[in-house]
C-alpha cells in the first residue's frame, strides 16, 4: 500500500538526519526518549513485518549498535512484507490485515513526528497520506487509549491542521517541543 511505504518514507528521512548526539533527547513519548524510541521501533518490527505474512514473530531485543542501519533496514523490510494486496487481507496474530495496517502506517507516521520533533527536524506528510491517517486515528483513538497506546486526548481547535487534530486524537499537543518543554507527553 501506498501509504505505508510513504509513512516510512518519512520516517527513514528523520531517522537519517538523526545526530548521535540527539539520542538522550527527549520525545513527546512519556517515557522514551530518542533512543529508547527508535529500540521500541526496532523491537515490535519483526512482529508488525511477520503480521503482514500472517505469521506471529514476537518481539524481541536486538543489537542497536547500529541503530540507524538496523532502523533503515526494518522499515525496508516493513514496507516490503506489506506491499502485497494479500497483506491486507484476512487475520494476522495481531487482529484483522487491515486493521494492523491501518494502526502501522499510523505508528509509523506518529513516531516520525516524534522524532522529528525531539531533534528538531522537519517532518513533511503529503495531504492524501494525513487524511488517510486521520480517518483510521479518528476512528480507533478510544480503543488506543483502553490499549495504553494513546495517551489522553489532547484538545486542539477543529479548525487547526488535520495532522494537529490527529496528534491530539493520540494524546499529543502539536506544540510539544523538546528544550525545556512544558507540554504534555503522550503514552506512546
Amino acid at each position: 500500500m501506498t501509504h505505508m511505504s510513504t509513512a516510512a518514507d518519512a520516517l527513514a528521512d528523520v531517522v537519517r538526519a538523526i545526530e548521535p548526539d540527539q539520542l538522550t533527547n527527549p520525545t513527546p513519548c512519556t517515557e522514551f526518549d530518542v533512543r529508547e524510541l527508535v529500540h521500541h521501533l526496532l523491537y515490535w518490527g519483526p512482529s508488525l513485518e511477520g503480521a503482514a505474512r500472517k505469521e506471529n514473530v514476537p518481539p524481541s531485543d536486538v543489537d542497536v549498535t547500529d541503530w540507524r542501519g538496523a532502523l533503515l533496514a526494518q522499515l525496508s523490510r516493513t514496507v516490503e512484507a506489506w506491499t502485497p494486496a494479500s497483506a491486507w487481507e484476512g487475520e494476522t496474530s495481531m487482529g484483522p490485515a487491515r486493521v494492523v495496517g491501518d494502526m502501522l502506517v499510523g505508528e509509523v507516521a506518529v513516531h516520525a513526528w516524534d522524532l522529528a520533533r525531539a531533534t528538531g527536524h522537519p517532518l513533511d506528510l503529503p495531504d492524501d497520506l494525513v487524511a488517510y491517517l486521520y480517518d483510521g486515528i479518528a476512528a480507533g483513538a478510544e480503543q488506543g487509549r483502553e490499549m495504553g497506546l494513546y495517551g489522553p486526548e489532547v484538545p486542539v481547535p477543529a479548525d487547526a491542521p488535520l495532522f494537529d487534530r490527529i496528534l491530539g486524537l493520540t494524546g499529543r499537543d502539536p506544540a510539544w517541543v523538546s528544550a525545556g518543554a512544558a507540554a504534555p507527553s503522550a503514552a506512546c
